[in-house]
This record gives structure tokens, C-alpha cells and sequence, in this order.
């Protein structure tokens, strides 16, 4: 795991499993109302028995954030589980009604709690994205970095 991935997948690991945990116990209506929200875009999660799902859910965050939390497990994966996720939190926030204004974007008051994941959408790609440092970067001097070369003809 690279230095700069540390506070991303540590801000974003906490929050994700502290989410899943705060789910565990979830009573049927609760999990009911989740449950409609993710069927906007994964219409079979409906054959599922709201409970479980509530559980699955809970689960399924808990594993999340514990992964972005695993310093061994590759930034690449634990930020394509991340896009995955949510990037589903998008499109749910994008399919319920009411959670956008009239362009279909900007969140109405009752979406700002939906729309404000898409930074967890900007952290998964920026941990998928960041590319391996190669060989050469470790030798690079600062001021090559910073395009000031210097010339022998100077």
C-alpha cells in the first residue's frame, strides 16, 4: 500500500464499517425501506426476505470496511470493491424519486444524505487509478519531478 492511499482507505474503511455496524440491527421496516431503494437498481434484491436483507447488507459493509482497513489487501482491490459499492449509492441516489431536483442531478434537501457519497465514488477511483511507481521514479531527482531539469549545456 502506497503512503498517500493510508488516510484514504483509513477515512473511508472507518466510515464504510462503522455504517455496516450501525445496520446489524435493523428492525423489518427499516430494512423494508433499504430494501426498495436498492431494487431501483438491483431489481431481484426484492425476492429477498427483508431481514436478511438488512443482515446481507450489514454484512456486506462490514466485510468493505474492514478490507479498505487491511493493509495488505491491494489498494486497486479494496477500490474496486469501493467503486462497486458506491458507485450502486449513485445510482440508487440517481433512481429515487425525490432525491434529485428537476435537472436530474443537483440533490434536493431530502437527497443531500445520498448525494454526499459520491466522494466515497472519487476515493475508489483514485485508489484504482493511482498507477504502481516504476523503477525509474525512485531514481528521479526533485527538481526532474518538478520539469527543472538540469542541462549540461547550461
Amino acid at each position: 500500500m502506497r503512503l498517500s492511499h493510508i488516510p484514504l482507505r483509513l477515512t473511508t474503511g472507518a466510515f464504510v464499517l462503522n455504517a455496516g455496524w450501525g445496520k446489524r440491527h435493523l428492525d423489518k421496516d427499516g430494512a423494508a425501506g433499504l430494501q426498495a431503494m436498492a431494487a431501483r437498481v438491483i431489481p431481484p434484491v426484492n425476492k429477498i426476505d427483508a431481514e436478511k436483507f438488512g443482515k446481507m447488507l450489514s454484512y456486506a459493509e462490514m466485510t468493505l470496511g474492514a478490507a479498505l482497513l487491511t493493509p495488505f489487501l491491494p489498494s486497486r482491490l479494496a477500490g474496486i470493491g469501493l467503486g462497486i459499492f458506491s458507485g450502486s449509492l449513485f445510482a440508487m441516489y440517481l433512481k429515487t424519486p425525490g432525491m434529485t431536483l428537476k435537472d436530474g442531478i443537483r440533490p434536493s434537501p431530502q437527497g443531500t444524505a445520498l448525494a454526499k457519497d459520491i466522494w466515497m465514488l472519487g476515493i475508489a477511483a483514485a485508489l484504482v487509478l493511482d498507477r504502481k511507481p516504476t523503477r525509474g521514479d525512485a531514481t528521479r531527482q526533485p527538481a526532474a519531478i518538478l520539469g527543472r531539469e538540469r542541462h549540461n549545456n547550461d
